[in-house]
């Protein structure tokens, strides 16, 4: 009695088998049912192949030419986990383009033509955990723009022109780890921006226009691992500004910033060394911009010397004026001893003058 399940088992199977394997792969491209993989990289595609196996989970799409990704453009490939769409001449993605993949995990549309995002953008996306959209053409970042993407853990937004991000922008990212923003055009970040990215653990600012670090913009990252700020336009900063990040352990780099380096800096960083939980990785390469004799001398080794230069200075300044009042003190006694001379011998010449009457 027991032999008649193995049969058919074995029977389900050997259908199972049989019916996958009558797939048809696309031209120019290659299919694996076992891995269910399908490439179609490198394949001059102008389109979307019209016939993707459907139980494909990986499909790599990168290399081509495609323009544009239409409404529910995927709704045949429903199980996919990865889709590339890198290296391609994509401007424009429909609302909805991706809206049938609930299971997508991995998107990479790095280095497209891609210039907005819409508010339908992301519709679908619930359960993508990486975004790539690496050197594009994006110039701002609205509030809609990442509205569903509620397991999101990376977001890679490095090369483009983005010079104005929405202080709601990360708002229903709650789940986000790692947001990369570096090499772009930023120059001021609104406070709140991250207020709802608690659990933030890497944030990548390197390579933008950044003047200023408004005291408590970083105070909601309190899992935050590494904050890069290299190659910006700081010259100083506020030491409230890394404090109010109660993080465990922040490990922070600062290097490639055209600093000024007095004796308010050498306090700040020395406010910073004082917090075991704030770690100066780069601090070793940090040099100095102004003043211009200090020019690319690294700040390790002139720190020691800025106060005390700022001292001698004050100093200075303070026995110089010391002296400028004492001297006018004295001119001005030898004034009144002088006048008051001139006074005496008046007086004795008037006396003089009436004894002779």
């Amino acid at each position: 009695m027991s032999v008649l399940p193995l049969l058919l088992s074995f029977a389900l199977t050997s259908q199972s088998v049989s019916s996958n394997s009558t797939f048809t792969c696309p031209t120019h491209c290659k299919c694996h049912l076992e891995l269910k993989f399908a490439s179609c990289g490198g394949a001059n595609l102008t389109d979307l192949p019209s016939v993707i196996p459907p139980f494909t989970e990986h499909l790599n799409l990168s290399f081509n030419h495609l323009l544009f990704i239409r409404n529910q453009a995927f709704q045949d490939v429903r199980r996919l986990h990865t889709l590339l769409l890198n290296d391609n001449r994509i401007s424009n993605l429909t609302d909805g383009a991706f809206e049938p993949l609930e299971f997508l995990v991995r998107l990479d549309l790095s280095r497209n033509r891609i210039s907005m995002l819409s508010k339908g953008f992301s519709l679908g996306l619930m359960s993508l955990r990486e975004l790539s959209l690496v050197q594009n053409q994006l110039s701002s970042i609205n509030e809609h723009c990442f509205s569903h993407l509620d397991s999101i853990r990376k977001l890679d937004l490095r090369h483009n022109s983005i010079s104005r991000i929405h202080v709601s922008a990360f708002s229903s990212l709650s789940t986000l780890r790692r947001v990369f923003l570096d090499h772009n055009k930023i120059s001021d970040l609104k406070n709140r921006v991250f207020s709802m990215t608690r659990n933030l653990e890497e944030l990548g600012l390197s390579g933008n226009n950044i003047r200023h670090l408004k005291v408590g913009i970083l105070s909601p990252l309190t899992s935050l691992a590494l904050l890069n700020l290299t190659f910006n336009n700081l010259t100083n900063v506020d030491f409230k500004a890394f404090l109010s990040l109660d993080a465990r352990s922040t490990h922070i780099h600062l290097s490639g910033n055209p600093w000024t380096c007095d004796c308010d800096l050498q306090r700040v960083f020395r406010k910073i060394h004082s917090v075991h939980r704030l770690q100066l990785d780069d601090y070793n390469n940090l040099s100095c911009y102004l003043p211009e004799e200090l020019r690319d001398y690294p700040l390790r080794d002139v720190d020691n010397e800025l106060c005390f230069a700022e001292t001698v200075t004050v100093l200075i300044i303070t026995v110089t004026v010391i002296i400028t009042v004492v001297a006018a003190i004295i001119m001005a006694e030898k004034k009144r001893k002088k006048t008051n001379k001139g006074k005496h011998w008046t007086e004795v010449g008037e006396i003089s003058s009436d004894s002779q009457n």
